[in-house]
């Protein structure tokens, strides 16, 4: 997953051929760290910078973000110097991870001016930056005073210039000579050697390199002859000539249906494995939308479900400690059915106790053994017999208790890790939404403000508020495999939309969605079998697991217990499988 400089070469390729000649038209900040540049070029293209610490990104986008009532004052600069300017040039310095955009536009006197704005994708360290034409920094997105950063400020009035706190060759410039000279300074492997030693190379980049020069991986550069690294060196120079030429196949590498690693050249050391399957796209931006909008999109859910992931791992970690004391209580009361004995044994022979006697040895007409029962001294024989009967009538009052409490206890579990599930998978806000009732039903927490105290599945159609439908994959025989997202929609997917002759599937003796593949009638083929229960082993809490067992039957078989929580279910008779988890070969399909 690496935005490196062999992918920034080739973005600013692609930028460059479509916004060069272009004028600004509308320049908005819809977040705290995000431009949107609106281009007028022949077409007219929106261009995204996001110098979010978390997910740093440059793409052409389609997509318009609300930007804010109160345009914030970076914004506000930005538009006094670039509203309307020219964009004459981008450009990339080496393979750095930073791209430079030059404009020219006219001043309030009428004078042409230049100005510069760049974009640094450096993780946390990422920034958008506006210079002048002297180099001299007129304001960034994010301010950098020395009291944070020691090595270079960012702040109007001082000189911008790219920090180089590890030394490293350029790529681009180097020759034969500076390449062994690089590879040989770097104490490490051929690919440590690559991306320790040469700006803007991925540890992704530098394998599959070494992989394209047929070189093993666990040598080490100075190990080798100059012959090899020389080798190594061409097939480097080449890969850099495609990558600024525009040779290139900007692609994504899906293992088990998602995505894995990308990049703008072909990464055949990862097409070899059986679980990964590679698509290409017409450019890099659409590339960087397909992977990267998706993973932002699951980091903001993970963040707003954040609240709630801390009440249900509290909430598992309790019924958890709960469900472990029940189990020794009852461990406690499992010699209970001894003490009835005693008390029958003393009934029937205690009358040959020696008054005073600490214990008596009596034969046990169960077994035919002799044993010794102890005695209370102060007591006699018969009130000995009672107390034995009163401590086995409390202990086998207390299992049937411990018993009952256990079972509810479990199903409290059960439920909790279903709820945890549901929320691992939850892809959209209205998934949040239906998850927050579901703790708020159930005690867990508070009910949010203006739910009018319905329930999903019950309540929220009619009131106007979208529910979040269940996921639904298509099979190459035209077969659909719908997953639950949670635990109200399983419990409608498995009792209303699926018939009685569909095959309900799920991971076996573990939390997971329900998967339903409806049969339209149709004899199923053995593979689509086989694809419903990748699809159930996926969304299971075993999804990492490389094989997982899958129960699988008649979803008429599937039975729902009267008063039984959301989403569980019971079934007696079924068949099982074992598959690996996945989605391969399958479209996802959106309602």
């Amino acid at each position: 997953m690496a935005f490196d400089g062999v992918v920034m070469s080739a973005l600013t390729r692609e930028l460059k051929e479509k916004l060069v000649g272009g004028r600004v038209m509308k320049i908005a900040q819809p977040e705290k760290d995000e431009l949107i540049f609106t281009v007028k070029n022949y077409d007219q293209y929106k261009l995204l910078l996001s110098a979010d610490a978390g997910l740093p990104l440059v793409y052409l986008t389609e997509e318009s973000k609300e930007a804010p009532l109160v345009s914030p004052a970076f914004c506000m600069l930005l538009r006094k110097h670039l509203q309307s300017a020219k964009l004459i040039d981008i450009t990339q310095p080496g393979l750095e991870r930073i791209i430079n955009f030059d404009f020219e536009h006219l001043d309030d006197m009428g004078d042409l001016k230049k100005k510069r704005l760049i974009i640094e994708i450096m993780g946390k360290h990422s920034n958008i930056i506006l210079c002048d034409d002297s180099n001299t920094i007129i304001d960034s997105i994010k301010r950098i005073p020395s009291s944070v950063s020691s090595v270079r400020e960012v702040l109007p009035g001082r000189e911008y210039f790219v920090t180089e706190t590890v030394k490293k060759t350029d790529p681009v410039s180097m020759d034969a000579e500076a390449f062994i000279e690089g590879m040989r300074a770097v104490n490490g492997t051929l690919p440590e050697s690559v991306y320790k030693g040469f700006t803007g190379i991925s540890p992704l980049l530098a394998n599959e390199l070494v992989h394209r020069a047929g070189l093993d991986p666990d040598l080490r550069a100075a190990d080798i002859d100059a012959d090899l690294l020389m080798h190594l060196y061409k097939t480097f120079r080449r890969m850099l000539e495609d990558a600024s030429s525009g040779s290139i196949s900007p692609n994504i590498v899906y293992k088990n249906g998602n995505p894995y690693e990308f990049s703008v050249v072909r990464l055949s050391l990862l097409e070899t494995g059986s679980d990964t399957e590679t698509r290409t796209f017409d450019s890099v931006s659409a590339l960087i939308r397909e992977y990267y909008v998706s993973k932002s999109n699951t980091a903001r859910i993970h963040q707003r479900s954040y609240d709630m992931a801390k009440i249900i791992s509290n909430a598992i970690a309790r019924a958890a400690k709960k469900y472990e004391l029940q189990q020794k209580q009852l461990e406690d009361t499992a010699k209970r059915d001894k003490f009835r004995v005693y008390g029958e044994l003393l009934t029937a022979f205690g009358y040959m106790a020696e008054p005073g006697a600490k214990s008596i040895k009596v034969n046990n007409y169960y077994t035919g053994e002799d044993i010794d029962i102890p005695l209370d001294p102060e007591l006699s024989a018969i009130d000995n017999a009672k107390r034995y009967f009163d401590k086995y009538s409390k202990q086998k009052r207390t299992a049937e208790a411990t018993e009952k409490f256990i079972v509810e206890t479990k199903e409290e579990l059960q439920h909790l890790e279903s709820i945890k599930m549901a929320l691992d998978i939850a892809e959209h806000e209205e998934d949040l939404e239906v998850i927050r009732e579901e703790l708020a039903q159930f005690g867990y927490m508070k009910r949010p403000t203006g739910r009018g105290g319905k329930t999903p599945g019950k309540g929220a159609k009619k009131s106007g508020r979208r529910v979040s439908e269940p996921i639904r994959y298509r099979t190459e025989d035209g077969f659909c495999i719908y997953v639950g997202r949670n635990n109200y929609q399983t419990d409608e997917l498995t009792f209303k939309l699926a018939n009685g002759a569909d095959w309900w599937f799920h991971a076996k003796d573990c939390p997971g969605s329900h998967v339903v593949l409806k049969t339209e009638g149709r004899e199923v083929p053995d593979r689509v079998f086989e694809q419903a229960a990748a699809v159930a082993a996926y969304y299971s809490r075993n999804r990492d697991s490389d094989k997982v067992e899958v129960d699988y039957l008649e979803r008429k078989n599937v039975k729902k217990p009267n008063g039984a929580k959301p989403g569980f279910v019971v079934y007696y008779t079924n068949y099982s499988m074992v598959a690996q988890p996945g989605t391969k070969g399958l479209i996802q399909e959106e309602k």
